[in-house]
C-alpha cells in the first residue's frame, strides 16, 4: 500500500498526522485525479461523521476542491454509504467521507468514491497520492469565475433514508428491535429508518457530542447492547461503528450474530428465493471455518477475498456476485449498494426474521462458529509491514502454522489502519490457541518496537 493511503483510505490522528493542510492536499489531488476527464465544472459530494475534528478538515477538504475549480456539495453527517449512494442518485462527479470509522474519536480519515459509488482502486489512490508527495505543480489553479464553490444538499439524510426504507417490501410490526448508534453518523439515519418501517425500538448511544463516537459503544463493544436486549425484551439488537458502514447484531439472549452469520443466513435466505448469484458469497482470509462448512452444507460457495471490503468488492465485480463481506461487519449486498452499508445489513436481516418467522437465535444456528482467538501485537507503524522479513518472526509464525496444520489454521496480517499486526489461530483447543498467539504477538511486539 502507499505511504498515505491504507485499506480504507487516509487515516490519521487528526490535527498531527491527518492536518488541515493535508486534508487540503487531499482536497486539490482527489478533485483532480478523479474529475480531469470531465468537460463540464466537477461537483464532489462532501459527508463526515460526528467527530469534532470533522469541521476543521471539512473546511480545509472544500478549500482544496474549489481551488481546483470543482464544487463541492455539502451533506453535513451522514453515513459513509448514505455518500456511495447519493453520489449516484444525485449524479455526481465524485464524493468524500471524512470518518475514521471504528476508531477512536482523535483519529480521523478521509476516503474518496467515484461517481459510481465505489472506493478507489490502488492504482488511483497510488495517482492522488503521487501528486500531493511529489507533483502538486501539475495542478490547475483557476481565477475569478474558474474558481469552484460550495453549496448544501439539504435532502440527504432524507434521501439515504428513503433508500433504505424501499430496500425491503416487509414492515416490521411486532419486531422489537435494540439499537447501538455508536455516537456515530447512524444516530439518525438508523432510527428513523427503522420507525419508518414500523419497528419498535429501544436505542441507546445516539447523543454523540463530537467527543463520544465510538466510546466504548458501537460494534467493536457489543456488551452494552447484549444487555439492553435482554433488559427490554427485544427480538434482536444491532450495532454499528462510527461511520455505520459495518454493523453486527446479537439475538434475543444476547448472544452475538457476526458478520460471517449474517453472510449465512442471508446468502441461505437469498439462494432459497433464486436471488445468490452463481450460488456463491464472497468472504474474507478471516472468514470463519465455519462458514465455508455452511457453504458445503447448503450448496453455496464461499469464497475468500483479502481482508479489507474494497477486496471483498472487487471480487464480487470481477465475477458478478451479490453477496459478500467481513466477519467484523462490513456487508455488501451489491443489489443495493456499492460498499458495506449497516443500517441496510439490519433492515436485511430483519427481513429475513420477518418473512420465515423465526427467531434470531433459530436463523444463527445455520452456521456453526469454529473457536477462533485473535491476538493483536502492537507494534511500530512504520515497521508493521516488515514482519516476515525479520528472521526470527518469520521462523516463529513457520512453526505455529506446522504446529497447527490439519486440525486448523494460522493467519498473520497487519492492521490497515492501526499500528497492529494480528495473530489469528482456528482451531479446536483455544486455550491452547489462546496461548500461542499471545506468545507470537509477544514475540512480534519485542521485536517490531
Amino acid at each position: 500500500m502507499g505511504r498515505l493511503f491504507g485499506t480504507d483510505g487516509v487515516r490519521g490522528v487528526a490535527n498531527t498526522e491527518l492536518t488541515g493542510e493535508m486534508a487540503y492536499q487531499l482536497g486539490r489531488a482527489g478533485a483532480y485525479v478523479l474529475t480531469k476527464e470531465k468537460k463540464h465544472a466537477p461537483r464532489i459530494l462532501v459527508a463526515m461523521d460526528t467527530r469534532i475534528s470533522g469541521d476543521m478538515l471539512e473546511s480545509a477538504l472544500v478549500a482544496g476542491i474549489c481551488s481546483v475549480g470543482a464544487h463541492a456539495v455539502l451533506a453535513g453527517v451522514i453515513p459513509t454509504p448514505a455518500v456511495a449512494y447519493l453520489v449516484r442518485h444525485y449524479r455526481l462527479d465524485a464524493g468524500v467521507m471524512i470518518s475514521a470509522s471504528h476508531n477512536p474519536v482523535e483519529y480521523n480519515g478521509i476516503k474518496f468514491f467515484s461517481n459510481q459509488g465505489y472506493k478507489l482502486s490502488d492504482e488511483l489512490e497510488e495517482e492522488i497520492e503521487d501528486i500531493v508527495l511529489s507533483r502538486m505543480e501539475v495542478l490547475p489553479c483557476p481565477i475569478g469565475s474558474g474558481i469552484g464553490t460550495k453549496s448544501y444538499a439539504e435532502d440527504a439524510l432524507d434521501d439515504y433514508i428513503a433508500f433504505l426504507r424501499d430496500t425491503t417490501k416487509e414492515r416490521f410490526r411486532g419486531i422489537k428491535v435494540a439499537l447501538d448508534c455508536a455516537n456515530g453518523a447512524a444516530f439518525k439515519a438508523a432510527p428513523i429508518t427503522m420507525l419508518e418501517l414500523g419497528a419498535q425500538l429501544c436505542i441507546i448511544h445516539n447523543e454523540p457530542d463530537g467527543t463520544n463516537i465510538n466510546e466504548k459503544c458501537g460494534s467493536t463493544h457489543m456488551e452494552d447492547l447484549a444487555a439492553l436486549v435482554k433488559e427490554n425484551g427485544a427480538d434482536i439488537g444491532f450495532a454499528f461503528d462510527g461511520d455505520a458502514d459495518r454493523c453486527l447484531a446479537v439475538d434475543e439472549n444476547g448472544e452475538l450474530i457476526d458478520g460471517d452469520k449474517i453472510l449465512a443466513i442471508c446468502g441461505c435466505e437469498m439462494k432459497a428465493k433464486g436471488e445468490l448469484k452463481k450460488d456463491t458469497v464472497v468472504g474474507t482470509v478471516m472468514s470463519n471455518l465455519g462458514l465455508t462448512i455452511m457453504g458445503r452444507e447448503q450448496g453455496i460457495s464461499v469464497l475468500q477475498a483479502n481482508v479489507g471490503d474494497r477486496y471483498v468488492l472487487e471480487c464480487m465485480l470481477a465475477e458478478e456476485y451479490n453477496l459478500g463481506g467481513e466477519q467484523s461487519g462490513h456487508i455488501i449486498f451489491l443489489d443495493y449498494n456499492t460498499t458495506g452499508d449497516g443500517v441496510l445489513t439490519a433492515i436485511q436481516l430483519l427481513t429475513v426474521m420477518k418473512r420465515s418467522g423465526k427467531k434470531a437465535s433459530e436463523l444463527a444456528k445455520i452456521m456453526e462458529v469454529m473457536p477462533q482467538v485473535l491476538v493483536n501485537a502492537r507494534v511500530n507503524n512504520t515497521k508493521k509491514n516488515d514482519y516476515m522479513r525479520v528472521p526470527e518472526i518469520k521462523l516463529a509464525i513457520e512453526a505455529l502454522q506446522e504446529k497447527f496444520s490439519g486440525e486448523g489454521r494460522v493467519l498473520i496480517r497487519t492492521s490497515g489502519t492501526e499500528p497492529l499486526v494480528r495473530v489469528m489461530i482456528e482451531g479446536k483447543d483455544k486455550e491452547a490457541m489462546e496461548r500461542e498467539a499471545k506468545k507470537l504477538a509477544s514475540f512480534i511486539e519485542d521485536k517490531l518496537q
